[in-house]
């Protein structure tokens, strides 16, 4: 289990990366500038957030692996990521409008990838904190 923890601390920390094209890619210099100030500011903020936080996991199932996995603070951990990562699978497929990506290749390519990752990560998380 703790190769599979590895990867994904590894994916996890490329995610976060990702997050940097995120301004670009969605053209949000003029996507954004209808909204308020405060909502312009909240977007930017809270995308930088959830870009460090998964970054974060990343890191601490790179470097803490063991300890994840083998006391009873990391199985603790370890259920709190596999609610977190399920919460956002169930995201994927209920709040997300299936018109962002049906009928596309890319964003339906994109959608199929996170979507089996969230899985992968859930199913990996649930098992190492029911697992002695």
């Amino acid at each position: 289990m703790a190769i599979y923890i590895k990867i994904i601390g590894y994916i996890f920390i490329i995610l976060s990366i990702i997050h940097l094209g995120f301004p670009k890619y969605f053209n949000w210099q003029n996507e954004l500038s209808s909204l308020s100030l405060m909502n312009r500011q909240m977007m930017k903020t809270h995308t930088f957030f959830i870009a460090l936080t998964v970054f974060l996991m990343g890191v601490l199932c790179i470097t803490a692996t063991y300890e994840l996995t083998e006391t009873l603070f990391g199985k603790k951990i370890m259920l709190g990521l596999g609610v977190f990562w399920s919460t956002r699978l169930f995201f994927q497929f209920f709040v997300y409008s299936k018109k962002l990506w049906r009928g596309k290749l890319f964003e339906t390519i994109i959608h199929i990838v996170f979507s089996m990752f969230w899985l992968f990560s859930s199913a990996v998380f649930f098992i190492s904190f029911y697992n002695d």
